[in-house]
């Protein structure tokens, strides 16, 4: 193995090296540094495109320029931006931190949401589900990205921040959304017709009372899941975990996920007096989720059971689930206070920055001004995202299951959530083993036509505006970087290639 990382880095270097020379060579036909002074009227215009010259070292030939560059990049300094006298060392710290902000949520929303409803419509191949789904991945995947951005502005922004000053309930809406609702359900868990109603009536008749509720009594006002939506959300979890994970006639499974969950109602009060009392930053939340995680291990572990391990797995995953709640409860009694707040002025889905100018609050302001302004970008690129993973999920998942060894499975007596969950989804993720490392890294090098559409001083910014004010160290470091971040997720496919099929060994 250490033989195999030593030639694939050293290969990496080699291709990062021939990179660097051919960029190089391709900005300097392509950069004119004096381009604003060529048409300047200036009357010392000899002079300053003298200077410009002299300082950027445009009287030596490009490869003298290049070795310059490469022995300052070997030393880590990248150079500067020189027509604002920025460290580019200083520029990037702040675009990557941005660009990993911004696209971190929309990759793992789009690939949760993906991977599931891939799943299910291979499980519910040929029917109005799977083509509906089929349909509807098609469409957002041809759509513009910066057409649908304009959208959410208008409809998700606007529209929103109009409805908040004066809410009213829109029945048609609602029934609408009810409906959808109660279809999308009622295909995606499937059954005969009498199933497929009561379903569709079940989940037409929550989403429209749920909807009611939410719209008619203020709660978007003076939002807060409190220690009941906590408690209702938590159980829920923890069966549809243990569902998923184990079975519901694994009853040692199921006591771990529902002894965490009430474990985590309880803690739900305590820890609501913590928030209070103590200034929060992510030092502590890191800390209270390591809490939470101890939890499910200690309580998977105590059940045990025949298969100890599938009863940690579950009471952990619920653990997260129940720490992710409370954590988001209790951004959203901020709600009142930030939409007040002088800064935002009732108009809290921002269209445009990662933050509002001259904001000030505590953490959890903080929080909830950073979501504001992620939730509209971070639709933009889950929608487009979400319809690949679910295409290439829904194929593999499909090619798997036609497999021998998923009949002889079947064949055997094992119950269909056994056979999907723990022989057919493994393998049908490998597809996803490659694509997604490869995403992630291009989503890092930046979502340019997002980021400028939405105001964010991403790596793709950056890049962009580099390039028009030609600026050759800090299209260079970006080059750099997101060429070998690309190296570093070719590598991370292969190993999750080998970590997914036990028939595939990474040989030296």
């Amino acid at each position: 193995m250490v033989r195999f990382l030593a030639r694939r880095l050293g290969l990496g270097v080699g291709i990062l090296v021939v990179l660097s020379v051919i960029m190089y060579a391709m900005l300097d036909l392509a950069m004119d540094p004096l381009d604003d002074l060529r048409t300047s009227t200036a009357p010392n215009k000899e002079a300053a495109m003298d200077a410009r010259i002299h300082a950027l070292h445009l009287d030596q030939p490009w490869f003298n320029r290049y070795l310059l560059w490469l022995r300052q990049f070997v030393t880590g300094d990248l150079g500067t931006a020189w027509r604002t006298q920025e460290s580019v060392n200083r520029l990037l710290s702040g675009a990557i931190f941005t660009t990993i902000q911004l696209v971190l949520a929309a990759t793992l929303i789009a690939i949760a949401l993906g991977v599931l409803v891939g799943i299910i419509s291979a499980l519910r191949q040929y029917t109005a589900f799977d083509y509906a789904i089929t349909f509807v991945s098609f469409v957002l995947y041809s759509l513009p990205v910066f057409w649908v951005a304009v959208l959410l502005k208008q409809f998700m922004a606007i529209g929103v921040n109009d409805f908040l000053n004066s809410p009213s309930i829109n029945w048609l809406l609602v029934t609408l959304v009810s409906v959808v609702a109660g279809l999308f359900w009622a295909g995606a868990l499937g059954g005969g017709l009498k199933r497929g109603l009561i379903i569709f009536a079940a989940a037409a008749g929550v989403t429209f009372g749920t909807s009611a509720f939410v719209l008619g009594s203020g709660w978007l006002q003076q939002p807060s899941l409190g220690v009941v939506g906590v408690g209702v959300l938590g159980i829920a979890i923890a069966l549809a975990v243990t569902a998923i994970f184990a079975g519901m006639s694994n009853r040692r499974a199921l006591y771990s996920a529902l002894t965490t969950a009430v474990v985590g109602i309880v803690s739900y009060i305590s820890v609501q007096w913590l928030f209070y009392y103590v200034p929060m930053n992510w030092g502590w939340l890191f800390v209270l989720l390591l809490v939470a995680v101890g939890v499910g291990v200690l309580a998977g572990w105590l059940f045990g059971g025949p298969d100890r391990a599938v009863s940690m797995r579950g009471a952990v995953v619920t653990a997260l689930l129940m720490a992710a709640l409370t954590f988001v409860d209790r951004v959203m009694q901020s709600w009142q206070q930030y939409f007040d707040h002088p800064s935002i002025k009732g108009r809290p889905i921002a269209t445009i920055g990662a933050g509002t100018p001259g904001f000030e609050g505590d953490f959890w302001l903080q929080q909830l001004d950073r979501f504001t302004h992620l939730l509209l970008p971070t639709i933009a690129l889950v929608l487009i995202s979400f319809a690949s993973y679910t295409r290439y999920q829904r194929g593999s998942m499909l090619e798997v299951l036609g497999q021998d060894y998923i009949r002889t499975a079947r064949a055997k007596g094992l119950s269909e959530r056994i056979v999907v969950v723990r022989h057919a989804l493994r393998n049908a993720l490998l597809p996803l083993a490659s694509v997604v490392p490869v995403d992630v890294i291009t989503l890092i090098g930046g979502a340019v036509i997002t980021e400028t559409i939405f105001g964010w001083s991403g790596m793709g910014r950056l890049f962009v505006v580099s390039l028009r004010q030609s600026e050759v160290d800090p299209v260079m470091a970006y080059v750099m970087i997101t060429g070998a971040l690309a190296i570093v997720a070719n590598l991370v496919a292969d190993y999750l290639y080998a970590l997914l099929d036990p028939r595939i060994q990474v040989a030296a």
